[in-house]
């Protein structure tokens, strides 16, 4: 891949993130509640509340604001909660590294699994494997995270059985087997609807790729079957595969809100409901803003990849 492409998906990232930016302070600032009085109490006099917003340079213009904001964020200075009083950096990075947590979770193993469920359904199309594959795949689309996690606290954290935690959280510095056990139930929530999504992508690439004239060329020429599939079919079909699987990190940064909220996981969904029930400016505004790049990045990520797979991307 060349350096080229590279900078040029890198700027558009910046690009984009740009806009997030302005996007993001000019929503928070037009929400209810006033940074001063939150932090001093409704009794605080005139007095008090003047002299703090002008410490907290809420007396300037709306622009001069913005590039105060930006400038603290560039040096990773995100102020400090309304609420919490204590620093936006401290409490949002213990939160992002709990949510990163559980997505890589999620999206490790629906990867694992989706792949070779696209391919057993592409390998097998018409048979019982191809029609359960995709009733499954319709399944998972159709169940909404909450009813998802329902089903599966119903099932698994019922307190006749108790076969996994119905919620809660254990750092994995403490006991690691159980974080896991705590992560399963809200990771396989997440991972249904992405399961469904990355095995009907695969399934339908690699049914159209095992289709193409190069690929019976390549059987033509004696090349045994496995092969043919893991050297030429499997590759090609994999790139929009990843492209669905940057997008379903969208959904996933969307669904962890609702399953972090149902499972008690302690992560940036959680974070920004609090924030947003309790009017934490700088924590809505740094919560929202590290969402964004996280899923700028994992669709730059995502570019490269396919390029990577796909020598035809990167020049057209």
């Amino acid at each position: 891949m060349s350096l080229a492409y590279f900078l040029r998906r890198f700027g558009a990232v910046l690009v984009v993130l740009c806009i997030v930016s302005v996007a993001v302070f000019s929503i928070t600032t037009v929400l209810p509640g006033n940074a001063a009085l939150m932090i001093l109490g409704e009794n605080a006099s005139a007095e008090n509340l003047a002299a703090l917003e002008r410490q907290l340079g809420l007396d300037q213009p709306l622009i001069a604001q913005y590039f105060q904001w930006v400038g603290g964020v560039l040096q990773g200075d995100f102020g400090t909660s309304l609420r919490l009083q204590l620093p936006v950096a401290q409490v949002v990075g213990d939160a992002f590294w709990n949510s990163m947590a559980l997505a890589a979770i999620a999206l490790v193993s629906v990867t694992i699994i989706a792949i070779p469920l696209g391919t057993l359904a592409a390998l097998r199309r018409g048979s019982v494997w191809d029609l359960l594959i995709g009733l499954l795949s319709y399944v998972g689309t159709a169940l909404p995270e909450f009813v998802t996690a329902t089903l599966l606290l119903v099932f698994f954290a019922d307190p006749a059985r108790q076969l996994l935690p119905a919620g809660g959280f254990v750092s994995p510095t403490e006991d690691f087997g159980g974080f896991l056990e705590h992560a399963i139930l809200p990771s396989a929530t997440l991972g249904l609807i992405l399961m469904a999504h990355i095995s009907r992508q695969v399934r339908s690439e690699l049914s159209e790729v095992l289709s193409s004239d190069y690929v019976r060329a390549a059987r033509l020429k004696g090349l045994r079957e496995k092969r043919v599939i893991r050297r030429h079919a499997l590759p090609n079909s994999l790139a929009p595969a990843v492209a669905v699987i940057s997008l379903d990190i969208g959904y996933l940064l969307g669904g962890i809100i609702v399953v972090e909220e149902i499972f008690a996981w302690p992560g940036l969904g959680r974070l920004l409901i609090y924030a947003l029930q309790n009017r934490d400016l700088p924590v809505i505004q740094a919560v929202t803003l590290l969402l964004a790049v996280v899923y700028a990045l994992s669709n730059l990520l995502a570019d490269v990849v396919i390029a990577k797979l796909d020598p035809r991307v990167r020049y057209a």
